[in-house]
């Protein structure tokens, strides 16, 4: 049975994208899988940012992934946060994260979930995937906190026991001057010790947005969805990436072009 949400409590998610123009996503059948795209989001929150800002930072990939994903049967919705900071040890994005799963979960059933995050909505979907729905994340330009000097004094290191048995692709810009690249690095390095299923890409001369290669970053997304949610073949690229040893396969460069000529 769906969930309906309260006037003053409404549902996480929003209506499914539609993977053409002129089709209502209610017109398809039952979903056999999901996708949740989670946006960026503060540091420190407690009101609900814009859902017309959120939608519209996320229209282009969440277009992308339905059109790849609808002879699959999948569904892509957009997570409306009620409250749009992450706010320190309260970690409410990831909560955020968590009860949209559950959402998902009632509205859709027993389906695999992928969670897509950027920038904070990265860290959120990274914190988030221990939800036993979740069977994959992406974390795009994922917001990291700095590690801690040696020996001093700091918050915890980011946990990454959730992350275990699932999927995980990383993919940050070289020229990110909001949150340093090397932060994602060593966050994969930490998972890849208990995890093997872990790539991270870099993108060479992009910034914290990603507008750069936006194509490459959609299409390495949707490939990647697809193949961990329907067992569709991942591109060799990824396959490389996941069965190389650290550092190779989380620094692994993605080419311009990815994804314009197909493999077979």
């Amino acid at each position: 049975m769906a969930h309906q949400g309260t006037p003053d409590r409404p549902a996480r998610l929003g209506k499914p994208f539609a993977a053409h123009a002129l089709r209502r996503p209610d017109q398809r059948g039952a979903p056999a899988g999901v996708v949740l795209l989670l946006p960026r989001g503060k540091e420190v929150s407690g009101r609900p940012p814009s859902p017309v800002a959120g939608w519209a930072s996320m229209r282009a990939l969440g277009r992308r992934l339905a059109r790849a994903g609808e002879p699959h049967g999948l569904a892509v919705h957009l997570v409306r946060y009620r409250r749009g900071g992450w706010n320190g040890p309260e970690a409410a994005l990831a909560e955020e994260a968590t009860r949209a799963v559950e959402e998902a979960v009632l509205l859709h059933g027993d389906v695999p979930v992928c969670l897509v995050g950027v920038g904070m909505g990265g860290r959120a979907a990274l914190r988030a995937a221990g939800h036993p729905g979740v069977v994959s994340v992406v974390a795009l330009a994922p917001w990291l906190p700095a590690d801690p000097e040696h020996g001093a004094a700091g918050p915890e290191p980011e946990p990454v026991k959730q992350l275990a048995s699932r999927q995980v692709l990383i993919v940050h810009g070289t020229d990110d001057a909001r949150v340093a690249p090397d932060r994602s690095f060593r966050l994969a390095e930490r998972i890849k010790k208990t995890n093997r299923e872990v790539c991270r890409f870099e993108v060479h001369t992009d910034g914290h947005a990603l507008r750069g290669y936006r194509w490459e970053v959609h299409t390495l997304t949707a490939d990647f969805a697809l193949g961990t949610l329907f067992g569709t073949p991942l591109p060799r690229a990824v396959r490389d990436a996941l069965a190389a040893p650290p550092p190779l396969g989380l620094r692994m460069p993605l080419a311009s072009g990815f994804g314009r000529v197909r493999e077979r």
